[in-house]
């Protein structure tokens, strides 16, 4: 007898709730709770990720959706920047040697490959260059024929450059059919492209490579599969797709995307129309797979968003900021603690004095605490919202000692600081902090660390530089303090032990300052703040190497509380300055993923 168990190899399942897993995959169950049944369908879209660091159009970009990499392009100028890609933002790399645009290439991020492309103005070049996960080097030996925007397939020791402008100069040159294969030292010619066209998608690897779309020079809709040394013509894009961008690891499954029509993704056989992007975008850099690809930058000027698509059972939200609850009071250079769900800030300065209220988060309201003994601003804080702490700070006079403990409903005072200090930075728990640098007096910076054992401060070993106004984040044992000034602007960060400090990774270029943060030693965040000459909107994140892009804050402001012992994928920011103070909450929502459930019907 036939029956859908005999057919799929899988019994429609009675369950009270619905599975959470990839094993769900193909299978049909009835939901006993919600009278349905019920199964998983493959879900194909665009989502919006990180910005870029530098805005770019006709940049390369290769490697995985996770593990990515983006170097050269426009700005309008040509440019050598290099960044990395990891499944969540940006990160700055070393630059290539040779500055160029419109330059294409393959691989992997720690075994990547760039050739050709155009330097300043638009005049072609063989270049080639190696990398090897940090640092870009010159091959002695380039393409043999100097193009730019050729298709690209393969891997770095074994890779395809085929088509492209290839006779300068641009626009009166000519596009070419040529084909040439790279082994990891040199280039040979290779079998040629049935039709001349640049700017075309590639996929798969040397012996068995896809090239499609393009500009002949007018936009193109045909498809060639290559079988290592004869380029054979085979079905057609349904539409042509100037300016956009391809990618894939197998001649059977390819993705066409971005420039001004819609996105097709290839079976082997034939392309179909699939999810397109947000944002129409000619120029566009991308990389990745026929399931799970990125898109960046393009546009003029040049763009720094970036989007990735997915082809699964999963439904990806993509990480991003909400507008959360207003606080009862607009104030600047507050403190905080907690978690999203259950927050508190203190103290602070309003419009024209100190404070020393503080206000207590739900996750989205906020209600009355206890007031501190003293009202100050710069102070800094930590540990929960029934067992937080505050130290330092001033009124704008004398920089205070002072140490202030809350049980859920009340300060008390706790020891007092060794040193008066403001602007200094604290991680850890009521019982067991740290709180380190700041200033001792306008503008001294000190590089001092102090540790609380709930009752009393003793010194620890000093920061590897002076800062104040920075973020810390984590434990005792494990912490990390991010950015601030000493004072001019900095952009590192230092990593303690408990004992030790030890210099951290470097931060993104642009400095953050008296802004917010969150999270642990190895997986932190870094909101908003001033970057030395203006207040920035800009969020880094930290995961144990390296900082790296996140979506920024929809209000650029400095002197902002936080949940400042939340985890950095769910926190919150609060108050600041805008140029006045200010009430407004931030909530903070890492990226995520669920199957993508469908109810079955009869229609």
């Amino acid at each position: 007898m036939t029956n859908y168990k005999n057919i799929f190899g899988k019994p429609v399942k009675f369950l009270a709730t619905d599975p959470d897993n990839a094993e769900a995959e193909g299978q049909i169950w009835y939901n006993s709770t919600s009278d349905a049944f019920k199964s998983v369908l493959v879900n194909e879209a665009w989502s919006s990720s990180a910005n870029k660091i530098d805005p770019v159009q006709w940049a390369g970009g290769l490697g995985s959706q996770t593990a990515g990499l983006s170097y050269g392009g426009e700005q309008p100028a040509s440019q050598n920047l290099t960044e990395e890609y990891n499944g969540s933002g940006w990160s700055s790399s070393s630059n290539l040697n040779t500055g160029r645009n419109r330059v294409r290439g393959c691989g992997s991020q720690t075994a990547g490959l760039a050739f050709g492309g155009a330097t300043p103005p638009l005049t072609n070049t063989d270049a080639t260059e190696l990398y090897d996960g940090s640092t870009w080097t010159s091959n002695p030996t380039g393409l043999s024929s100097a193009r730019f925007t050729p298709g690209a397939a393969g891997t770095q020791t074994s890779a395809l450059a085929f088509g492209g402008y290839g006779v300068a100069p641009f626009p009166s040159g000519s596009v070419v059919t040529s084909t040439e294969e790279f082994n990891g030292t040199s280039w040979t010619a290779g079998g040629a492209l049935n039709t001349a066209r640049s700017n075309m998608g590639g996929a798969g690897t040397q012996t068995a490579a896809l090239g499609f779309a393009g500009d002949e020079p007018a936009a193109s809709t045909k498809t060639e599969s290559y079988d290592g040394s004869t380029w054979t013509n085979v079905n057609a894009l349904n539409s042509t797709n100037p300016g956009g961008y391809g990618c894939g690891t197998s001649q059977t499954a390819a993705l066409s995307f971005g420039g001004t029509n819609p996105a097709e993704i290839w079976d082997g056989t034939n392309w179909a129309v699939t999810a397109s992007m947000a944002t129409a975008r000619p120029s566009l850099g991308g990389f990745g797979s026929s399931s799970a690809a990125v898109g960046f930058g393009a546009g003029s000027p040049p763009l720094t968003s970036t989007e990735e698509y997915n082809r699964s059972i999963n439904v990806i939200t993509a990480a991003a900021w909400s507008a959360g609850g207003n606080l009862g009071t607009a104030r600047k250079d507050l403190a905080g603690a907690g978690i999203l769900t259950a927050g508190i800030v203190f103290g602070g300065k309003g419009p024209g004095t100190a404070v020393n209220n503080s206000e207590e988060y739900d996750g989205s309201t906020w209600t009355a605490g206890g007031n501190l003994g003293t009202a100050r601003e710069h102070l800094d804080g930590c540990g929960t919202q029934t067992a937080s702490l505050a130290s330092g700070g001033s009124d704008g006079g004398p920089h205070f000692t002072a140490v202030e403990e809350y049980n859920g409903s009340a300060w008390t005072g706790g020891g007092a600081l060794p040193t008066g200090t403001d602007a200094g930075s604290s991680f850890g728990i009521q019982t067991s902090a740290v709180f380190t640098g700041g200033r001792t007096s306008s503008p001294v910076y000190v590089d001092t660390t102090f540790e609380y054992n709930g009752s009393a401060w003793t010194s620890g070993n000093a920061q590897p530089s002076t800062r104040g106004f920075a973020v810390g984040a984590g434990i005792l044992t494990a912490g990390i303090v991010m950015g601030g000034n000493n004072p001019g602007t900095l952009t590192t960060s230092a990593l303690y032990d408990g004992t030790n400090w030890t210099s951290g990774a470097s931060m993104l270029p642009t400095n953050q300052q008296n802004a917010g943060g969150s999270g642990t030693q190895t997986a932190a965040i870094i909101a908003a703040g001033y970057n030395g000459t203006a207040n920035t909107a800009q969020v880094q994140a930290y995961d144990g190497t390296s900082f790296f892009t996140q979506p920024s804050v929809s209000s650029a402001r400095r002197g902002i509380g936080d949940s400042r012992n939340a985890p950095s994928s769910s926190m919150f920011i609060a108050g600041g300055n805008t140029g006045v103070e200010v009430n407004a909450t931030e909530e903070f929502t890492g990226e995520s993923t669920a199957l993508n459930l469908k109810t079955l019907t009869t229609s």
